[in-house]
């Protein structure tokens, strides 16, 4: 058994490099084809991590009225969190709520001293509502609606990240189709080009293959040469654009990081780097193998 898989890979060496041209010519098609599958993987990675952290600052803020009862309001914050579109509820009272806008203005005198001279708070009680999903904040929206609840409420409001969010996920979701599309495509031809590759190396072998069959040779021991070489386009390809890739990541990392300062892409990418990696490279192998296959059963009478 050792000594078939040896001949056979001796074999499929043998025409990788007899093929030297098209072989490197194969191998770029599939580079190319492996560069914009990566590419995408990598961008709908770091485009969900960017979307979680902009999602976790997403949050509905409700805002009593003044003369809404604390008891009410607990009541309303027991009953939002019993949601399941609910994350967390965080309530802030109405001194609170006075603390917190005296830290962010302590450096104003003016606001200050208007607030030390006010004889009574003039801030109302709210909650901070974080739902599971930026979908589900509807559902919020209409629970609050609630007859039981809407006398007590003064006025709700979402924070400004809804709109960015928003335009961040059709972004990705046009990426991500264009980019699907563009990989089909180039998978297509690698595929194309990739099964003439191991059609003319049969073309050319073809008196070797006869003497090869006249001998005995088994149908496996003819076929597995061909399909090694597929296996060699995918394993060179996926290799060169693993490489490429990560050289990318690195060059750019500190211009993301510019742009979206709370993540690391670099360190971000190289924690899983190795799975992408493998990613690209079982995809090339699979493309190669799978061509090579059609290829044998179409031009290799066994």
């Amino acid at each position: 058994m050792i000594t078939t898989l040896s001949r056979i890979i001796k074999y499929g060496l043998d025409g990788f490099i007899r093929n030297g041209w098209l072989s490197m010519a194969t191998i770029a098609i599939v580079f190319l084809v492996l560069i914009g599958f990566g590419g995408l993987i990598i961008f709908n990675s770091i485009a969900n991590v960017i979307l979680n952290d902009i999602q976790d600052k997403i949050d509905i803020s409700v805002y009593f009225k003044l003369d809404s009862p604390e008891d009410e309001i607990l009541k309303i914050q027991r009953s939002l969190e019993s949601l399941v579109e609910v994350k967390t509820v965080e309530y802030i009272s109405r001194d609170k709520a006075l603390d917190m806008f005296k830290t962010q203005h302590q450096g104003d005198n003016t606001i200050s001293q208007a607030i030390n001279e006010l004889d009574t708070n003039p801030l109302s009680a709210s909650l901070n509502i974080k739902a599971r999903d930026l979908k589900n904040y509807a559902v919020i929206a209409a629970y609050l609606e609630k007859e039981q609840i809407k006398p007590y409420i003064d006025k709700v409001s979402y924070t400004q990240n809804a709109f960015v969010i928003d335009r961040l996920k059709k972004i990705k979701n046009t990426v991500e189709q264009g980019g699907l599309i563009l990989i089909i495509f180039i998978s297509l031809v690698a595929a194309l080009i990739i099964f003439n590759t191991i059609k003319l190396a049969i073309y050319s072998n073809r008196d070797e293959l006869g003497i090869m069959r006249l001998v005995g040779a088994s149908n496996s021991y003819i076929r597995n040469p061909y399909l090694f070489q597929g296996v060699l386009y995918g394993l060179f390809g996926g290799i060169l654009s693993s490489i490429l890739l990560t050289a990318i990541i690195y060059y750019i990392a500190p211009y993301f990081k510019a742009f979206v300062p709370n993540i690391n892409g670099w360190n971000y990418y190289f924690s899983y780097l190795f799975k992408f990696a493998l990613l690209q490279i079982f995809f090339g192998i699979g493309l190669g193998v799978i061509s090579s296959y059609i290829a044998v059963r179409r031009y290799l009478r066994i």
